[in-house]
This record gives structure tokens, C-alpha cells and sequence, in this order.
């Protein structure tokens, strides 16, 4: 018993192969243009960092385009990005098309470089017009304001650059703010009706119409030369807005007749001497030129004419404030 397990165990024998291993080679692949080796095995320390070092790629750059240096990301929205600015393309085109249609058919009808100078506003420039048309009791000088261009020519400055240079921004906006504040007293009075917006603009439009024929036809039996130019007269015509709308809020807050007969005279008589001293300067310049060539009794008859004017505003006012 003893024998039997002091004897040990057969050494282990492995197997030896009869042929040599043979291990095939992998295709040989072209050269990458990159600068990238495969090796079949792993290559030597030094060759391996080699290899890591040939070859940097640069950072991505993309290539600017100078028509398109911001496209938003219109996948965000699920829409194709080529779709997308194929739209933006399509909708570019149409803008410039419809640009020069307008530029081509209204250019000679719209003036609109004279319409640019005319909204060439600032908010000083406003805040000191409305107190000008309010209270134009002491204001000094009337005159309006020249400036000479590069190409020697002269012209009148801005509105933003002159306070006595008429502007359409003003007229404009108080147009509107007549129109709706005509609604609400409507309302108020339990008698609106959509209509009352159309009539309130056609009335408006149809005074200052009949204001500036007025004007145009009294300028050329007087035969006032040079005189202002069609949005100079519809701009000083627009001005009565500021105190029929004063007029109308004074009848909104219900302080008796007395109080709104009162605001109305004083509206009147404000808008009365800024519009006879605003067309002074239209009937009556004072250029050096005319001095000479005015006589006398055409001074009287253009004087008379500026005060027909100024009275007339009290109609045209009145009308106004009849909503």
C-alpha cells in the first residue's frame, strides 16, 4: 500500500506537430493617401511611434460662402436642409423681382425720396413739434432751415434737423389715433358701428383734400412763385388733427359744454397761427429774390389770403369734431 502512492504520476508530453506551422500571408493592400502602414504583426517600439507620428490631419475648416454666412439649422424644425434653402432662394428672387417691378412702374409716381425726408423724425424732433402746434404762442424763429449739398446744390434740412420743417409722420399718426378715438366715442355712446371707421377716414381725408385745393388754387391766382412742394401743403394740412383729437378727448371726459367749447376755441386759434405762420414762407418768402418783385397790393391780397386760411381752419375743424 505504501509502494503504491510513493510511486508518482507520467511527466505530461505534448504533443509535437510532424509539419511546420504554416501561417498565410494577408493580401497586400495599395498604400493609403493617408500615410497609414498595417503591419502583419505588431511592428518595434521605434517604427510603432513612427507611424503614430506621420500623419496629423488638420482641423476641420469649412470653406466660407459669401452669399449664404447664416443658414439657420432647419432640421431643428423637421425640415430638409436643401428643401430649406432652396426656399430661401426661391423667396430672395421673388423680393428682388417684386423690388424692381416697383422701382420700374412707381418710381416716377411715389416720390419717395421726398417721402423719406418727410419721416426723417427723431423723438426730440416730435415731443417739441406737438408742443410747437400747442402752444406756438412764443415761438421764435419761423423760418425753415438750408443746407448745402457736396454737389453745391441747396435743399431744407430734415424734420430731425429743423423743428419748422413740416413732416408726415405726425399728421399721419394723428390721422389714425383720429379715426380710432372717433370709434371709441361711437362706442361709448352706444352707436358704433364698423361703418364709422370708414366714414371717419373718408371725412378726414376729404378736409385735408379740400384744405390743400384751397391752398394750391389761392398760390397760383397770386401767382406765387415757387411755391411749396404737394407734401409741404398735405403735411401743414394734417397738423388740425392734434387739436381736434385735444377737442375730442375734452368731450370724452365729460366736464360740461363750457370746458369743450373752450378747448375747441383754443385748438383753433393755436392751429390758426401756426399754419399763418408756417405758409408764410410759402406765400410771403423772404428770400431776397422776391423782395423786389412783390408790390405792395399783391402783398395785401397774399396777406389776406393767409388769413382766410387761418379763419377757414374753424370749419374745417368743426367738421372734424363732429363724429
Amino acid at each position: 500500500m505504501s509502494n503504491y502512492y510513493s510511486r508518482s504520476p507520467p511527466p505530461l508530453q505534448h504533443p509535437v506537430p510532424t509539419h511546420p506551422a504554416f501561417i498565410p500571408e494577408p493580401p497586400s493592400t495599395p498604400a493609403s493617401p493617408q500615410g497609414y502602414q498595417r503591419f502583419v504583426s505588431s511592428p518595434p517600439p521605434n517604427q510603432q511611434y513612427a507611424a503614430r507620428t506621420q500623419y496629423n490631419p488638420p482641423p476641420f475648416q469649412p470653406i466660407p460662402n459669401p452669399q449664404h454666412q447664416h443658414i439657420p439649422d432647419f432640421a431643428a424644425w423637421g425640415m430638409n436642409d436643401s428643401t430649406a434653402q432652396f426656399g430661401m432662394h426661391l423667396g430672395q428672387t421673388a423680393v428682388a423681382a417684386g423690388q424692381d417691378y416697383v422701382q420700374k412702374n412707381f418710381a416716377g409716381m411715389i416720390p419717395v425720396t421726398i417721402l423719406k425726408h418727410h419721416f426723417n423724425v427723431s423723438n426730440s424732433y416730435v415731443m417739441h413739434k406737438l408742443q410747437l402746434i400747442v402752444f406756438p404762442w412764443r415761438h421764435k424763429p419761423w423760418t425753415r432751415k438750408i443746407r448745402r449739398t457736396e454737389a453745391g446744390h441747396t435743399e431744407w434740412q430734415p424734420p430731425r434737423d429743423d423743428i419748422n420743417s413740416p413732416d408726415l409722420y405726425i399728421p399721419l399718426m394723428a390721422l389714425v389715433t383720429y379715426i380710432l378715438i372717433a370709434a371709441l366715442q361711437t362706442g361709448l355712446q352706444e352707436r358704433f358701428h364698423p361703418q364709422i371707421l370708414g366714414a371717419s377716414a373718408t371725412r378726414a381725408l376729404l378736409v385735408v383734400l379740400l384744405d390743400f385745393l384751397f391752398v394750391q388754387c389761392g398760390c397760383y391766382l397770386l401767382n406765387v412763385q415757387g411755391t411749396g412742394q404737394v407734401v409741404d401743403l398735405i403735411a401743414y394740412g394734417g397738423y388740425k388733427f392734434v387739436g381736434v383729437i385735444l377737442t375730442i378727448f375734452a368731450g370724452l371726459l365729460n366736464l360740461g359744454p363750457t370746458v369743450y367749447v373752450l378747448v375747441f376755441v383754443y385748438a383753433f386759434a393755436a392751429n390758426a397761427l401756426f399754419i399763418l405762420r408756417s405758409l408764410r414762407s410759402v406765400v410771403l418768402p423772404d428770400s431776397p429774390a422776391n423782395v423786389g418783385t412783390v408790390n405792395p397790393a399783391s402783398r395785401k391780397r397774399r396777406i389776406a389770403f393767409l388769413f382766410l386760411e387761418a379763419v377757414l381752419q374753424v370749419i374745417y375743424m368743426g367738421i372734424l369734431v363732429r363724429v
